[in-house]
Order: structure tokens, then C-alpha cells, then sequence
């Protein structure tokens, strides 16, 4: 008969006492934790958001002409291909004056794509187009333009990139304004955001 073949056991270690071992002496032995019994008249205390003032349920009052527009980096190059300009493209959409706002992030993000990306780097540098300064660490764009529209919800966000526009919908009264057959659109925008006001 052949020699019976042994499966050899990776990553195999020796067998070790528990520390709550009752064949470990009492002094080496780990003691049992003790669970604090808590106080049932005792008040009970949770750490809840503040609901944004500008919000009446789920319309956002502060968002009105003009529009101040959030650009991502992606929307830039995307527009470029679809040979659109971008803020005459906006108040077609809107049908109202809109202001592209750039954070640092994306500028800085737009820089790093080097000589390839460089008419998205004119455009970027519009006068037209307002500059927001980042205060935090990093450039990573998408982190950064959730935060800001998390603490300021008087912007739209305009992008392609589909995780961020899945970020964004968690945030309640914030429109994402995207391109699609040539033009943009907005989503999750009220019929009378645009209406005059008396």
C-alpha cells in the first residue's frame, strides 16, 4: 500500500491558552469586565444635526437668480468636447444669470492633467468665473465641494461624475446640473425657483 498523501495547513499557529483560562493561576488570569448599570431616570443624551434653516422641508430658499454653479473638473472637459460654452450654456438652462464658481481643488486638479487639459485650464481662468479659496488639506475636489455644500446650501453642483452625484443626493435641497444630449440639465430643481418674487 502507498504512503497516504498529508495536506500540509498554511499558516497554521500553536494552540494558546485563553487568558480567562481557569488552568492559568488567578494572578496571570484576565478579569471579567465589569458592565456599568445605567441609570434609568437618568436623562438620555444624543447628538442630532441641526436641520438648515434655509430649508422649508425640501425646498431651499436660499437658492434664487443669480445662480452661483459649482463646477467640477469633469463637467469642464466634458462641456469642451460637446463644444458648449459654459456659462452661456447655464443661463440657457436656467434661464437666469449664473455665476461658475471654481474651488482651489479644482483648479488645482485641472493644473495636474498638464498640457492635454490646457483650454480647460483657460476656461477655468475666466474672469467671469468666481474663485473660492479651500482652507482644508488635500486637493481632492469631490470631498471638498460635498463639504462645502453640506455648510453652504446656496449652490448648484455641476458635474458628470457619478459618485459625487450620488453624494450629493443625500444632501437635501442641493440641484446637481449635468450634461446630456448636448445641453444641461438640472435635477432635483422646483418649477419656481426661477419665478420672479413679489
Amino acid at each position: 500500500m502507498g504512503k497516504q498523501k498529508k495536506t500540509r495547513k498554511y499558516a497554521t499557529m500553536k494552540r494558546m491558552l485563553s487568558l480567562r483560562d481557569e488552568r492559568l493561576k488567578e494572578k496571570d488570569r484576565l478579569k471579567p469586565k465589569k458592565k456599568e448599570k445605567k441609570d434609568p431616570s437618568a436623562l438620555k443624551e444624543r447628538e442630532v444635526p441641526q436641520h438648515p434653516s434655509c430649508l422649508f422641508f425640501q425646498y431651499n430658499t436660499q437658492l434664487g437668480p443669480p445662480y452661483h454653479i459649482l463646477v467640477d473638473t469633469n463637467f469642464i472637459n466634458f462641456s469642451i468636447k460637446a463644444k458648449l460654452d459654459l456659462v452661456q450654456s447655464m443661463m440657457d438652462c436656467l434661464y437666469a444669470k449664473c455665476i461658475p464658481c471654481i474651488t482651489d481643488c479644482v483648479m488645482a486638479e485641472i493644473e495636474k492633467l498638464g498640457q492635454k487639459y490646457r483650454v480647460a485650464l483657460r476656461i477655468a481662468k475666466d474672469p467671469r468665473f468666481d474663485r473660492l479659496p479651500c482652507t482644508h488639506k488635500g486637493t481632492y475636489a469631490d470631498d471638498c465641494l460635498v463639504q462645502r455644500v453640506t455648510q453652504h446650501k446656496c449652490y448648484i453642483v455641476a458635474t458628470v461624475d457619478r459618485d459625487l452625484k450620488r453624494r450629493i443626493r443625500k444632501i437635501p435641497g442641493v440641484p446637481i446640473m449635468y450634461l446630456s444630449n448636448h445641453r444641461y440639465n438640472i435635477e432635483r430643481m422646483p418649477d419656481d425657483y426661477g419665478a420672479p418674487r413679489f
